[in-house]
């Protein structure tokens, strides 16, 4: 089964994607970006806000698709300057304190934004036991 996840706590699509889906037991959340849901503006600024506001907007989709950052298992940061890499980890281990997901992060080349961040989450209770 597979189910489309739509929050207003996050920012609207700006294509032709979902926020989220969820299918088998995971939530596989779309790049997200330093966008206020309020406004669906960027709020541009150091890597440390962009990150943090990313972060919140994660943690949104997660919780209207009924898991958490708790959750996440896979994630995959776009940073447009590798430069970035430390301060970001700074804001990242905020969000991620105990155990972190396993992470790629990669240099890319994004549109007026420092980074873009998708994630894959397990949904609570869905796991099977051994």
């Amino acid at each position: 089964m597979r189910k489309v996840i739509q929050t207003p706590n996050a920012p609207r699509p700006r294509g032709v994607y979902s926020q989220a889906i969820v299918a088998g037991g995971f939530v596989f959340v779309a790049g997200q970006a330093c966008i206020n849901p309020e406004t669906n503006e960027f709020e541009l600024g150091d890597i440390r806000s962009e990150t943090r506001r990313t972060l919140e907007n994660v943690r949104a989709i997660l919780i209207a698709a009924g898991s958490s950052l708790r959750e996440v298992v896979r994630v995959t940061v776009f940073l447009a300057d590798m430069k970035d890499f430390e301060a970001m980890n700074e804001v990242f281990r905020k969000f991620f304190p105990d155990g972190p997901p396993a992470r790629t992060t990669v240099g890319a080349q994004l549109p007026r934004i420092k980074i873009e961040i998708d994630c894959i989450a397990r949904l609570p209770g869905t796991g099977r036991r051994r």
